[in-house]
C-alpha cells in the first residue's frame, strides 16, 4: 500500500449568502479530492481570491450583488489571468445555457443536492485528475491520430502538419492554434476533441485551456506557490500556465 498522498484540486468557493456558502463547504468536505484553499462573499473578493490563490476550480454563485459570477469570469479574462474551471451555482435553471456558453464544467441549482454534487465532483475528477492517455502498446490496435490540421487564417483554409502545432488555446468557445508558421482557428469545438485527435505522446493538456506540444516547450519558468509556466517555441515566445494538478506531470516530463 502506497503512502503517497492522492492528488487534490485547489478550490475556491464564492457565494454572498452565508448559509448557502456554509452548506456547500460542508458538503464538499465529503470529497477528499477537493481542497478548499479560499472563500469569497462577493464578486470583487472572488476576483482577488482567484488571482491571489490561482485555484484550479471555482464554485461560484451566479447572482451576487455588484459583480456577479459571470462578471467575475469576464474580469479575470480582462486581467489576462489564467482561468480556473468554473462550476456555476444558481437558483435559476435558465443559467444552464450560459454555463455551457462559457464552457463551465457544470452548474448546480440551489439548494445544492448531495447526489447532484457528487456527479459534479466526478466530472471534475475525470477532467482534472485522470492521467493523460498513453500511446497504445505495439501489440494493441493502432490509435488513429490526425497528421494534418486545418487552420483558418486570413480568410484562407490552411493545412499544416499536426507536429507543427506549438500549442492550442480556447477562449469564448473558439480554439486558436499556434503553429511554426501560422496562427488561426480550427473547426474543433473543444480542447478535449482536439486532444483526442492528436498523438497522446506528443501533446499534453498543461492547463484546462491549453494543449501544448511537449517538443515545442522552450523554457520551464518557476512561478508563484511552487507553480510553473511554460515559454513556448513560437515567434512571440508565448507563456502558457501549468495548472497545479498538472505540476506532477511536468516534473515527470523534465525530471524537475
Amino acid at each position: 500500500m502506497s503512502g503517497r498522498p492522492s492528488p487534490t484540486i485547489p478550490t475556491v468557493v464564492a457565494d454572498d449568502e452565508a448559509p448557502a456558502l456554509d452548506e456547500l463547504l460542508f458538503l464538499l468536505k465529503e470529497f477528499p479530492e477537493i481542497d478548499i484553499v479560499g472563500t469569497a462573499r462577493n464578486g470583487l473578493e472572488a476576483v482577488e481570491r482567484i488571482e491571489e490563490l490561482e485555484p484550479d476550480l471555482v464554485f461560484i454563485d451566479v447572482q451576487m450583488p455588484g459583480l456577479d459570477g459571470l462578471g467575475v469570469i469576464q474580469k479575470l479574462q480582462a486581467d489576462n489571468a489564467p482561468l480556473p474551471a468554473f462550476v456555476l451555482c444558481t437558483a435559476y435553471e435558465q443559467y444552464a445555457l450560459e454555463a455551457f456558453r462559457i464552457e463551465a464544467l457544470d452548474y448546480l441549482v440551489k439548494p445544492v443536492d448531495r447526489e447532484r454534487l457528487a456527479l459534479t465532483v466526478d466530472r471534475v475528477k475525470r477532467t482534472m485528475l485522470e492521467p493523460d492517455p498513453v500511446p497504445a502498446a505495439a501489440s494493441a490496435p493502432a490509435v488513429v491520430t490526425s497528421r494534418k490540421l486545418l487552420v483558418r487564417s486570413g480568410g484562407r483554409n490552411l493545412i499544416v502538419d499536426a507536429s507543427e502545432m506549438i500549442f492550442a488555446t480556447i477562449e469564448d468557445g473558439l480554439i486558436t492554434v499556434v503553429t511554426t508558421h501560422v496562427e488561426g482557428q480550427t473547426n474543433y469545438k473543444t480542447i478535449e476533441e482536439l486532444q483526442t485527435s492528436l498523438d497522446p505522446g506528443l501533446f499534453w493538456r498543461a492547463h484546462r485551456s491549453f494543449l501544448v506540444n511537449i517538443n515545442r516547450i522552450r523554457e520551464v519558468i518557476p512561478w508563484f506557490k511552487s507553480s510553473y509556466q511554460l515559454r513556448m517555441d513560437d515567434k512571440k515566445g508565448s507563456v502558457v500556465p501549468v495548472s497545479r494538478v498538472q505540476t506532477k506531470r511536468l516534473r515527470e516530463l523534465f525530471r524537475l
